[in-house]
């Protein structure tokens, strides 16, 4: 019996992810994925007390790999200035990944203050991972440029979800500039 309710968790959370990614969080409704599921609506409920459950959930499983897929991509990159644009470039390329529609409906805003604060701190530990190679580079307060620079990472990822008129390399490519050069847009 905890199998069966096992999997059919796990078919609501990719339900929802197919939702998400084709619809955006509007598209996440109860009947949507009980129509997915092939479940009862009212058992959905029986699952999750709500959307912002749901994306909650989502995260919990989510957030974790991304972030590996993050940390990992830095790990691979030699040099400081290489770990700061592995960040960077690796977020941009999981915005197309159907794991990363949970992360990205969290701008939507309809969480509670628990789940936004759980998501919050998972963020906080996706920054920290940028932090050291911040420092490296002599930033005075690495934990703030951190922030900062998830900040020109967030702005891309709405750019893409957007469909932006600029394709998504270009936007890629103006983050990494960004990122590295400030302003600049070019080595100094």
């Amino acid at each position: 019996m905890a199998e069966h309710r096992t999997m059919q968790r796990g078919a609501l959370l990719d339900a929802a992810r197919s939702l998400l990614s084709e619809g955006g969080t509007e598209a996440l409704t109860f009947p949507a994925l009980a129509e997915r599921t092939g479940l009862a609506r009212s058992s959905v409920y029986e699952y999750f007390r709500s959307r912002a459950a749901v994306v909650e959930e989502l995260c919990a499983v989510d957030f974790p790999v991304w972030a590996a897929e993050v940390e990992l991509a830095m790990a691979e990159a030699e040099t400081p200035q290489d770990k700061v644009e592995a960040y960077v470039r690796k977020q941009l390329e999981l915005v197309g990944d159907r794991r990363h529609r949970a992360v990205v409906a969290i701008s939507a805003g309809e969480l509670d203050d628990g789940a936004r604060e759980k998501i919050r701190a998972a963020h906080g530990g996706l920054v920290t991972m940028v932090v050291e190679a911040l420092a490296a580079l002599g930033q005075p307060r690495p934990r703030l440029a951190a922030m900062l620079l998830q900040g020109v990472v967030d702005a891309a990822v709405r750019r893409l979800e957007l469909g932006a008129a600029e394709a998504p390399a270009e936007i890629t490519e103006a983050a990494v500039t960004m990122a590295l050069h400030g302003v600049n847009g070019s080595p100094a």
